[in-house]
């Protein structure tokens, strides 16, 4: 299984980092931090670019608004060394859940389990 798992890392970019990815992090990069998601952020030692290991499937939406911010350069703070202040209203960060069983369905969808939650529907018939 060793050789199937060398030569996906080398051909596939959305599960995980590639070979070419690891190789520059390998040499160029200073790791930084990681997320409550298990993502690890880099930059170059000159601190000119940055960017992120995915723990699993490369969706950006799975980083949060604190990384987003210093991965963009909007800061130069490191969120695990001074957080930004959030408001008690504020909702945690939640990846963008379309395509999968969490996503959302409004009332009445077919994708809702519970027939009881589809019962608003009604097929139209002609007389």
């Amino acid at each position: 299984m060793g050789i199937l798992n060398f030569i996906k890392r080398a051909v596939t970019w959305w599960d995980g980092q590639s070979l070419g990815t690891q190789l520059w992090t390998w040499r160029k990069g200073k790791r930084v931090g990681e997320d409550d998601q298990g993502n690890v952020f880099y930059e170059t030692k000159d601190g000119k670019r940055r960017w992120v290991i995915y723990n699993g499937l490369n969706e950006a939406s799975r980083v949060s608004p604190d990384w987003h911010g210093w991965l963009h350069h909007t800061w130069d703070s490191v969120p695990t060394d001074k957080p930004l202040p959030h408001k008690q209203w504020e909702k945690p960060h939640m990846p963008n859940l379309t395509g999968t069983a969490m996503a959302y369905a409004p009332a009445g969808s077919i994708r809702k389990s519970d027939p009881k939650e589809r019962s608003d529907y009604e097929a139209w018939s002609p007389e």
